[in-house]
Order: C-alpha cells, then structure tokens, then sequence
C-alpha cells in the first residue's frame, strides 16, 4: 500500500486524508475515490470565490459605506437610478448567463475606481469570471462617460453671476468664474506612438484640463492628450478654446504662468517674478494663486478619492480617458453643494507624493 501511494503525485490533502482512511475498513477503495475525484476536478476545476456576500457592502453602516464605495446611500441609489434612466438594467453578463444587478455592476465599478485591484481580484471579490468583471467595468465606463454631461455642467448667467461673487470674496479679483490647470495620470506605454506620452518628468502619462468652480466642482473638462504636450497647447487643442467667447461672455478663468501668452485673454495670469516686481505686483500675484489653488485640490482630491488614477495600467488610452472621464463625473456628484475638502487629508490635499503638474 506505500508504495501505492509513493507512486502517485497526489495532492497534499489527499495524502492527509489517507492516513485517517487506513485506520478505517475498506480504506483502500476510499483512497481511491479520492484520487479519482482529484482527477476529475483536473478536467473540470472549480474556481472558489470569496465574495458571494457582495450584497453586505449595501448593508453597511454609512461612514462605512462612503469609506468603502466614495458615495453616500443616497448618492449611490440617485448614481443607480440615473443609468437606469437611461437605459440599463439587469440583464445577462456579457461573459456568462448569470444576471448581474445593476446594484452590483455599480458597486464593482466604484470598487474598481476606488481601489487598485486587479481584474482577478474584483472577479474574487464579486464571485464572477475575469471576463465578465472585465466586460461589466467597460460597459459601466461606457455608461457613466455617457451622462457626465448631466454632472459636468458650464455654469448659466445667473450662477456665473454668483461665481463671480464668491472668487471675489476668496481672491479679490472682479469677474472671475472659474480656475483653469493640467493634470498628469500616470500610465503604461502605450504601444502606439508610446514617446509621445513621455512626459518632462520621465514617466508616461495622460493629461487632463480642467476647469472648476469655487467648490472645485469641474465645469468643463478635456482629457486624453499625451503627457508630453504643453498646457497651452492643450487648451488650443480643446473643444473649450473654440466656444470660450460664448462660454464665458465677458468672464474670465484664473490660470498659473503657463498660460501667460496673448492668445489667451480671457486667462488672468501672475506675472512672471524676474526679482524686479513692486509690491502691488506681489500682491496681484498671491491673490491670482489664492485663487487659483482650488483646481490644483480639485485635482488632488479627485486621485485622492478614485485612487484608481494614481497608477492607471490600461495600455489602451481609450480606457484611460473613460476612467478619467467616469471619476470626474462621480467627483462633481461627490462634491454636492457644500463639500470642498478632501476627507482624507482635510489639511493638505494634494499629497505630495501626487504629481498634478
């Protein structure tokens, strides 16, 4: 009988039950039922998960629920009721015939956001294929790119009236609406014209434009150019630079010195501290950045609450912008009328260790 089992390259939970099995009658037929059921499973293995009880993330308390999933209870149901709004609803995975909730697809695409996990792991998680997690995740960007245009709003008349109040009130400066600035994601090379987005900082990156109001809620947003290019280049690449007149009808943006050209009148500026500044100049210059570190938070705490964008491993850049698209929608719903402060790092956000610029 050893050298029966000798021979044989059985598991080790088998080799454990077998020494039970010998003390009992008719061991040797058990023993080998075991073996055939080892081999039986190596033509069909299971694939175990963990998570079965996705549904207990739903069930949270709520400071845990917003730690967990970035939303509130109440955001979450509203974020739901809008996809299905517009046209979702629980139908078959594209990669399996089990039925998905549309709860379910929203809570792994916000794990997704907020987290880095693999696909392997959010397949674990949520106790579906790797292809289905990938499918539902591409099929939830897809959606929440598709009705960002209801949460990333240009301001009308009368709200461009209040913003110009309440920039007033934090810079001091008359007629401004907004803040303007670039952002670097960090990403793979892409394999298509992949030195383009090498940027000045030596990594590859996606960048984002972005403009926000006192609140850092973005207003108007333009991602995808590679890391490489200039943010004033950028602004003339962006659908914005077209339609500013309209847009901004008489208003203007507040803007760091990469901006600093005549071509953008409608960006207030610092100017350019060659040592021989007065000290009203000084002064117009530290109101302009006062004024203007609200997009460099917005910024912040957009990477800070979706950490997806801290690292985003998509070779495809068509993913990348949906991701970036997607996390600046659910940012603006995050924001609601009064929160302006990131909850991790109310004192400093961005982190340091962020790279925004």
């Amino acid at each position: 009988m050893d050298s029966q089992i000798q021979t044989c390259y059985l598991p080790k939970t088998i080799l454990d039950c077998s020494s039970h099995l010998l003390q009992q009658e008719d061991d040797l037929s058990k023993l080998k039922r075991l073996v055939i059921l080892h081999c039986l499973e190596q033509d069909n293995p299971a694939v175990l998960k963990t998570g079965t009880a996705w549904k207990t993330l739903l069930n949270m308390q709520d400071s845990t629920f917003k730690s967990h999933l970035r939303l509130t209870r109440e955001q979450f149901h509203l974020f739901c009721n809008q996809l299905r709004q517009h046209g979702m609803s629980d139908d078959h995975s594209p990669g399996g015939p089990a039925r998905i909730p549309v709860e379910k697809k929203v809570v792994m695409l916000l794990w997704y956001l907020a987290n880095q996990n693999s696909f392997r792991e959010i397949s674990d998680k949520f106790d579906v294929s790797q292809g289905a997690a990938h499918n539902v995740i591409i099929e939830m960007l897809d959606r929440t790119c598709a009705i960002a245009e209801h949460y990333i709003v240009w301001p009308n008349d009368c709200q461009k009236t209040i913003q110009a109040a309440l920039f007033r009130r934090s810079c001091g400066i008359d007629g401004i609406v907004g803040a303007i600035d670039g952002c670097h994601f960090r990403i793979q090379r892409p394999p298509v014209r992949g030195g383009d987005y090498l940027n000045r900082k030596a990594y590859y990156s996606v960048l984002l434009q972005g403009i926000v109001d006192d609140l850092g809620r973005f207003t108007d947003i333009f991602a995808g150019p590679p890391g490489r290019v200039h943010d004033a280049r950028m602004l003339r690449l962006s659908p914005f630079f077209n339609t500013h007149e309209q847009k901004l009808g008489g208003y203007k943006l507040l803007g760091d010195g990469a901006y600093v050209c005549n071509s953008f009148p409608f960006i207030v500026t610092p100017k350019r501290d060659n040592g021989a500044l007065g000290e009203d100049d000084l002064r117009r210059n530290a109101m302009i950045c006062s004024g203007r570190v609200i997009v460099e938070q917005a910024f912040g705490r957009l990477k800070c609450k979706w950490r997806r964008l801290r690292e985003l491993q998509n070779s495809r850049v068509d993913v990348v912008v949906k991701v970036i698209v997607a996390a600046c929608a659910l940012h603006n719903m995050c924001i609601g009328e009064s929160e302006s402060t990131c909850d991790e790092h109310p004192i400093r956000c961005p982190r340091e260790e962020d790279e925004n610029e």
